[in-house]
């Protein structure tokens, strides 16, 4: 993944030849940095050399060695984001957010802050599985995406941001999903339907909206509650009309037509 750079830290494009060789790199080395007194220039410019070199978890190391030896120095500040950059492109991401975030507890107003942000938010959105799993991540991905494009809502961080929102909130959904049609299949409608209208109500402009409705058409049908299954019809029908899942959720209201008033009349009697 290319990752945008900030103004201070584009020097030279180390970021972006960085980016470049993230596919390519070997890692496997061992990272030894025993403590041996060295000045700030030697040590940033071995972290940066590891890097350009596509050995991530050396440079970080190294990096993180500068902010060791001169914590005060202005190349402190710059090594924290460019070991927490070279974590996240070794994928070791807790220590990547942990990095970011120790620069922003200790710099919170300084011109790279949006950076540190996006750098936390891909962390944890990097981290986001399958909707078998469990879904925490996936969450705390959304509220630091949520939380850069609040705070920066004018920066470029916060236009990707935005974009990767949207993709989190499809997981989300699909979650939800998932699990409400676990409780369908166990006769469970009640639990299920209370799934669907989560994602109708919360993730309504999410790809699974239109099957969320016809899903709820389905549970409401097995409640017997026909004129809300009806009603989540019509709004399916005047949103998504055309889909398959329109089309189910009218076969589905038709195949259950409601029971006329004197067979009700004897079954009660």
């Amino acid at each position: 993944m290319r990752i945008p750079m900030s103004r201070p830290l584009a020097f030279g494009a180390a970021l972006l030849g960085a980016a470049g060789l993230a596919g390519c790199a070997n890692n496997s080395a061992q990272v030894d940095t025993p403590y041996v007194a060295r000045d700030v220039g030697t040590l940033y410019t071995a972290a940066k050399t590891r890097l350009d070199r596509g050995q991530y978890k050396q440079a970080a190391a190294l990096f993180d060695e500068v902010e060791r030896q001169h914590p005060y120095s202005i190349w402190a500040r710059r090594a924290q984001l460019m070991g927490s950059f070279s974590y996240y492109l070794n994928k070791d991401y807790a220590e990547s957010i942990q990095s970011a975030q120790r620069f922003l507890a200790v710099h919170p107003g300084n011109r790279d802050a949006p950076y540190a942000y996006y750098l936390i938010a891909l962390g944890y959105y990097e981290q986001i599985t399958d909707v078998t799993r469990d879904q925490r991540i996936t969450s705390q991905a959304m509220d630091a995406l949520g939380e850069l494009a609040r705070r920066y809502p004018e920066t470029r961080y916060a236009a990707d941001a935005r974009l990767k929102m949207d993709l989190v909130r499809d997981h989300l959904a699909g979650k939800d999903m998932e699990i409400g049609r676990f409780y369908g299949r166990r006769g469970q409608w009640l639990s299920a339907s209370m799934r669907y209208r989560k994602v109708i109500e919360e993730y309504q402009t999410t790809t699974h909206a239109p099957e969320a409705l016809m899903r709820l058409v389905e549970a409401y049908l097995n409640l017997g509650l026909r004129e809300e299954a009806k009603k989540s019809a019509a709004v399916l029908g005047a949103n998504y009309p055309g889909t398959e899942w329109y089309e189910r959720a009218y076969e589905l209201v038709n195949e259950n037509p409601p029971m006329p008033a004197q067979t009700a009349q004897a079954t009660t009697s």
